[in-house]
């Protein structure tokens, strides 16, 4: 005996009763039941039933291919509700890809607890970009020396040229700061994980503190015991107004660039946590 129940608009399927005792018609009249409540909840995008065609087993271990499940198979018969339901979600169910979160969006927090600013990074930083400075300062000292010895360079030379002396040795202690304090930064942003940023300013601000305290206790021990005079400088021929000039323009430079290399070495070594990361 076969019968014919509402589907879709315009489809109908018709269902082939099998012969047998009691049992098997309820079975087969629960497996019509929740086959025509599949058929009539489950909605196929008419725009996509021509692209979609997949295969999909049916809780009773029917398979289905095609959007809107013609050919059906199933342990029940042909049309059985495994066919029936595996056939409506062959059309209509797509697996929908993996979100993946930013490396920006950490929202936990305990990895919230390790952000900001992070004294024991930037201290270590700042260590590293002092013996950075003593290191590149005593090399490039040691260089200038040993080229002066042979192009016989010597005070008298630096003296008639005081502006193009000075401005040369600025230039080259400017950048052999800058370029340490790049290393001090880029530690600091290693070891603090998060913030590489603000890990370098920090080792900026430490040596600004640390230098404004020395150089306040030097200026109290020259008040006391008047050091600088004992230490004997050469004669420069330039006033003293171009000097503090230049002092000014130096320290501000100086200041600049360590400012900016602390902060730029920071985002740095940031980016090595970023790319483990991006790994994971």
């Amino acid at each position: 005996m076969s019968q014919q129940y509402p589907g879709e608009p315009g489809n109908t399927a018709t269902m082939i009763t099998p012969a047998g005792d009691a049992s098997s018609t309820q079975r087969y009249e629960e497996a019509r039941a929740a086959a025509s409540r599949a058929m009539s909840t489950i909605a196929i995008d008419p725009d996509e039933s021509t692209s979609l065609i997949g295969t999909q087993s049916g809780p009773l271990g029917g398979t289905q291919s095609g959007p809107l499940g013609s050919p059906q198979s199933g342990p029940n018969g042909p049309g059985g509700a495994g066919g029936a339901q595996g056939g409506s979600l062959g059309g209509a169910v797509r697996p929908s890809p993996p979100v993946r979160a930013s490396a920006g969006d950490d929202l936990d927090p305990e990895l919230l607890s390790y952000r900001g600013f992070k004294f024991g990074a930037a201290f270590f930083g700042w260590l590293i970009a002092i013996a950075m400075s003593v290191l590149l300062l005593a090399a490039v000292s040691a260089a200038a020396f040993g080229t002066a010895q042979l192009l016989d360079y010597g005070t008298a030379d630096a003296k008639a040229q005081p502006g193009a002396a000075a401005l040369t040795a600025a230039g080259v202690g400017i950048l052999m700061l800058t370029i340490a304090f790049y290393a001090g930064g880029y530690v600091a942003g290693r070891l603090a994980r998060f913030d590489g940023g603000r890990q370098g300013f920090g080792v900026w601000v430490i040596a600004l503190l640390v230098g404004a305290i020395a150089g306040g206790t030097g200026w109290l021990l020259d008040n006391q015991y008047d050091l600088v005079g004992d230490i004997n400088r050469p004669d420069v021929a330039l006033s003293n107004s171009t000097l503090a000039l230049g002092a000014a323009a130096a320290a501000g430079a100086l200041l600049l660039f360590t400012l900016l290399a602390a902060i730029i070495g920071g985002k740095s070594g940031r980016r090595y946590h970023d790319r483990i990361d991006e790994l994971l």
